[in-house]
């Protein structure tokens, strides 16, 4: 059953699959003895930062992790008034109105602390810092030979009551890929590193297990885990069994037209397909612009009048066409174009498999500017 009569383009987001994955996610984290940060970074993964940080709060959740400045700004102006983490700058970004917003900041390399220590002391404030050590991935992080003059540094900052060294942290490069010997070689410069911080004389917690090592590597959890991905029900580690997480994300729309059209006719740009018997076409009124990729032309399927059907010929900008054979369809009937899977409908994690990239890149693709977004929830009753 449809929430909406007809709709063009749209995003049913699942609060309940939020808050249930969240408790599962959890729960993992507090069977070890940790704490728990959803990473709702560009826009909630596509399902909406507010949206998600605040079901996350209620569902478990005890802080929120950012990228960029200007999306801790934002949970702050929504109201989320939780502990929140951003860590990823350019030179060009203040720091001044995040230590206002008590947003807690990363370092990895001197040059950021400074810039961070210099905002505090202009705002005679204390900025909570995470440093951030390269274990193994090459992108942020401090790298080895640095890291001793980075928690010297730090260390300095804080007995000069310019910031308080909150934690130490790093990110995984293979968690995906249980057993990956990467793994536990990043473990161990991470505690190399933490040992060393200890050393200068800080006490941070730690926090390296993102969703894939939250589900597999409890060893890991330490005091604080970061899960990104499967907070939205998208399982980073299915190999590793099922984890008990509901996809929040439903791409949807309705038949626009319907037509029967003979054997011989030919569909969409280039007549790549064409009908070998009489049958009856759906326009759909989604395309490439609002997320539905081109190159998923010719093998696509959709959920459409209780059964999956094939698109036929190519995805085009604006619309796509339904194979229904000699079923009868309506205009605005719904049609899910990925959903959760519960009643066989496509997924996202079939497209990224057919497409050959990962679900996240899908859902955080999905919401653009002809694209509403739909939030159900059943304990507030909105949408």
């Amino acid at each position: 059953m449809s929430d909406q009569h007809a709709y063009r383009a749209d995003l049913r987001i699942d609060v309940d699959a939020i808050r249930h994955n969240v408790r599962v996610l959890a729960g993992r984290a507090e069977a070890s003895g940790a704490r728990t940060m959803v990473i709702v970074k560009s826009d909630g993964y596509g399902h909406g930062a507010l949206t998600v940080g605040r079901a996350a709060l209620q569902a478990g959740a005890d802080r929120l992790g950012v990228a960029a400045i200007s999306e801790a700004l934002q949970l702050r102006e929504g109201g989320i008034t939780a502990p929140v983490l951003c860590w990823l700058f350019t030179e060009a970004d203040e720091f001044g109105p995040a230590i206002a917003a008590d947003i807690e900041l990363s370092a990895s390399s001197q040059a950021t602390l400074a810039r961070i220590v210099a905002a505090a002391a202009a705002q005679d404030r204390v900025a909570r810092v995470h440093l951030k050590i390269d274990t193994g991935l090459a992108r942020s992080g401090c790298p080895a030979e640095l890291w001793p003059a980075l928690v010297e540094a730090a260390a300095k900052a804080e007995a000069d009551g310019h910031v308080s060294v909150e934690a130490v942290w790093s990110h995984l490069a293979c968690a995906d890929e249980p057993g990956h010997p990467s793994i536990d070689m990043q473990a161990e410069r991470f505690h190399r590193a933490y040992e060393q911080a200890r050393a200068a004389g800080l006490d941070p917690i730690r926090h390296l297990a993102n969703s894939a090592a939250v589900l597999t590597r409890p060893d890991l959890h330490f005091e604080l885990v970061r899960p990104g991905i499967a907070a939205y029900g998208l399982d980073p580690v299915p190999q590793a069994g099922d984890h008990d997480l509901r996809p929040a994300m439903t791409f949807r729309s309705s038949v626009s037209l319907t037509k029967r059209v003979p054997a011989g006719e030919s569909v969409s740009y280039g007549h790549s397909w064409t009908a070998g018997a009489p049958t009856n076409l759906a326009l759909v009124p989604v395309g490439y612009a609002d997320g539905v990729p081109r190159s998923l032309s010719g093998r696509m399927e959709v959920w459409l009048a209780g059964r999956r059907r094939p698109v036929r010929g190519r995805v085009c900008m604006d619309q796509l066409v339904v194979d229904c054979g000699d079923d009868e369809v309506s205009e605005g009937d719904e049609v899910i174009v990925f959903g959760a899977g519960d009643r066989g409908e496509p997924t996202a994690a079939e497209w990224a498999d057919e497409l050959g990239t990962i679900h996240y890149e899908i859902v955080t693709g999905m919401y653009r500017p002809r694209v509403t977004r739909t939030v159900v929830d059943s304990e507030l009753e909105v949408s």
